[in-house]
C-alpha cells in the first residue's frame, strides 16, 4: 500500500489523511463541486473533483470514486463512515479491482450489514439478542402476527437501517399497519431495501457499544465501551467512556460477547459492536457497525490507541500488537458533537458561512474538525462543524474541563448544538450519570425544553473577543 484514496468528506476525511500521513502513506481527496475550498482537499497530497454538490452524484458515485483511483494510481480506498463505508458491493468492487479496501471483507460486510443475519451469528455464540422475528416479515399480515407474539411495544426495523433511518415503534396492533408502511417506505427509499424485521422494544434502555479489533492472523481484543446513551431521534450528541453503569465484572461479559462475535464473522479490522442494556442491567446484541465510528475519538483518548492507523495497518497485513491483558483503561472521556444546528429551535440545521471559528485548547482537550472562519458550511451533508473530545483523571473532572473548553468555543454565523451542552453539563440527571435513558433528550423536547441555562444564555451573548452583546445568538 503506497497511496490512500480517502472517499470522504469533513472531518473524518481529515482524520484519515494524517494518519495515512504519519504512516508515510500518500494520500488522495475527492471532492464535491461544494467541496472545492474543504480542508481535506487543502490536506492531501493530491485532489479529484468527483462531482456536483448531492452526495448521490459524488461521494455515492462509486464509478467516479474508482475513476479517481485509476487517474491518481491510488491503490486502497479509506471509506470513512457514512456514504459507501458499509456497502457490501462497494468493497467487493473494490477487492476484484485489486484494490485495497481500508475495512472488513465484502463479505463480512454484507453479513453483518444484514441485521437479521448478524443476529443469527449472535445467537450462535450465545450472545444475548434482543427478542424478535427470525428473519425477515415478508407481509404486513405476517408482520402483524410476529408482533403479537412477540409483545407489544415493538421496533419495526430495516434490515439495511442505520443512522435512525428505516426505524419506528408500533405500540399496539391498532397503529402497526401504519408503523410498518411507513418503515418499508423510509428503507426503500434510505437504502434501497424494502426488508424489514421486528424486535421487542426494550423499556428504558442505555446504548452501550464495544470497540473491537481483530488481525488476519485470529488475534483479538476490544477496548471497553462507550455509553452513546445520549441521543435526538436515534443520533448520537454526547459519548463518554468508561459508561458511569458499567462494573468490571459486566465490562468484561460484553467484551467477551463482542469479540466471540467478531470470531464468528472473521471480522478483521477495526468494529463496533452496539448493545442494549436494560434497568436490570442485561445486555442485548443491537448491531455491528463495520467502520471507523465517529466516536472513536473517546475510546483512543482512554486506551493510547490510534483506532484509524490499526485499521489501516491491519489492511496492509500486519499483526496486532496488543493483547487483551495489554490493554488499559486510563480516566474518563466525553465526546461533544458541535453540530450546526439550533437547539432551541428543535435543533434546525443552521448551514452557512462562519464569519469565527475559535476552537478551545489547553490540556486534555482535543477537536476534531474540518472547519475554519470563513469556511461555508452546506446544506447537503450531515451539519457536523466539530467533535470536542475531553479527557480528566474521572468523570467529575472531565466535567469541569468540559465546562472550560465549551466556554472558550467560539462560534459565529451560524447556530451550534454548544449550548445544548453547557444545559447537559448543568443538568442534575446527566451529572448523576444513571437516571437517564435512550428517550432523555426527545421526552426533554416534548415537555418543551429550550436548552438555555446561565452559562449556555451567557455563551451565546458573548463575542470572542470578551464583549457583552445584546442578542442571544451569535448571528
Amino acid at each position: 500500500m503506497k497511496k490512500v484514496l480517502v472517499a470522504n468528506r469533513g472531518e473524518i476525511a481529515v482524520r484519515i489523511i494524517r494518519a495515512c500521513h504519519e504512516l508515510g502513506l500518500q494520500t488522495v481527496a475527492v471532492y464535491s463541486k461544494a467541496d472545492s475550498e474543504a480542508l481535506h482537499v487543502l490536506h492531501a497530497d493530491e485532489a479529484i473533483c468527483i462531482g456536483e454538490a448531492p452526495s448521490n452524484q459524488s461521494y455515492l458515485r462509486i464509478p467516479n470514486i474508482l475513476s479517481a483511483c485509476e487517474i491518481t494510481g491510488a491503490d486502497a480506498i479509506h471509506p470513512g463512515y457514512g456514504f459507501l463505508s458499509e456497502n457490501a458491493n462497494f468493497a467487493s468492487i473494490c477487492e476484484s479491482c485489486g484494490i485495497t479496501f481500508i475495512g472488513p471483507s465484502a463479505k463480512t460486510i454484507g453479513l453483518l450489514g444484514d441485521k437479521a443475519q448478524a443476529k443469527s451469528i449472535a445467537k450462535s455464540v450465545r450472545c444475548p439478542v434482543i427478542p424478535g422475528s427470525k428473519g425477515i416479515v415478508e407481509t404486513v399480515e405476517e408482520a402483524l402476527k410476529e408482533a403479537k407474539k412477540i409483545g407489544f411495544p415493538v421496533f419495526i426495523k430495516a434490515t439495511a437501517g442505520g443512522g435512525g433511518k428505516g426505524i419506528r415503534i408500533s405500540k399496539d396492533a391498532d397503529d402497526f399497519v401504519r408503523q410498518y408502511t411507513a418503515a418499508r417506505t423510509e428503507a426503500e427509499a434510505s437504502f434501497g431495501n424494502p426488508d424489514i424485521y421486528l424486535e421487542k422494544m426494550i423499556m428504558n434502555p442505555r446504548h452501550i457499544e464495544i470497540q473491537i479489533l481483530g488481525d488476519k492472523y485470529g488475534n483479538y481484543v476490544h477496548l471497553g465501551e462507550r455509553d452513546c446513551t445520549v441521543q435526538r431521534r436515534r443520533q448520537k450528541l454526547i459519548e463518554e467512556t468508561p459508561s458511569p453503569l458499567i462494573t468490571p465484572h459486566l465490562r468484561k461479559k460484553m467484551g467477551e460477547a463482542a469479540v466471540n462475535l467478531a470470531k464468528a464473522a472473521k471480522y478483521h479490522t477495526v468494529g463496533t459492536v452496539e448493545f442494549l442494556l436494560d434497568e436490570k442491567k442485561n445486555f442485548y446484541f443491537m448491531e455491528v457497525n463495520t467502520r471507523i465510528q465517529v466516536e472513536h475519538t473517546v475510546t483512543e483518548e482512554l486506551t493510547g490507541i490510534d483506532l484509524v492507523k490499526e485499521q489501516i495497518k491491519t489492511a496492509m497485513g500486519e499483526k496486532l500488537p496488543y493483547k487483551q491483558k495489554s490493554i488499559r483503561f486510563e480516566g474518563h472521556v466525553f465526546e461533544f458533537r458541535i453540530n450546526a444546528e439550533n437547539p432551541s429551535s428543535n435543533f434546525m440545521p443552521s448551514p452557512g458561512l462562519l464569519e469565527y471559528y475559535i476552537p478551545p485548547g489547553g490540556p486534555h482537550v482535543r477537536v476534531d474538525s474540518a472547519c475554519y472562519s470563513g469556511y461555508r458550511i452546506p446544506p447537503f451533508y450531515d451539519s457536523m462543524i466539530a467533535k470536542l473530545i475531553v479527557k480528566g483523571k474521572d468523570r467529575e473532572e472531565a466535567i469541569e474541563i468540559s465546562k472550560r473548553a465549551l466556554r472558550e468555543f467560539h462560534i459565529g454565523g451560524v447556530d451550534s448544538t454548544i449550548p445544548f451542552h453547557q444545559y447537559m453539563l448543568q443538568n442534575p440527571i446527566f451529572l448523576s450519570g444513571e437516571n437517564y435513558n435512550l428517550d432523555f433528550i426527545d421526552r426533554l423536547i416534548e415537555e418543551g425544553c429550550n436548552f438555555v441555562n446561565d452559562e449556555s444564555k451567557s455563551h451565546s451573548e458573548e463575542t470572542p473577543s470578551g464583549q457583552r452583546t445584546t442578542a442571544t445568538t451569535t448571528h
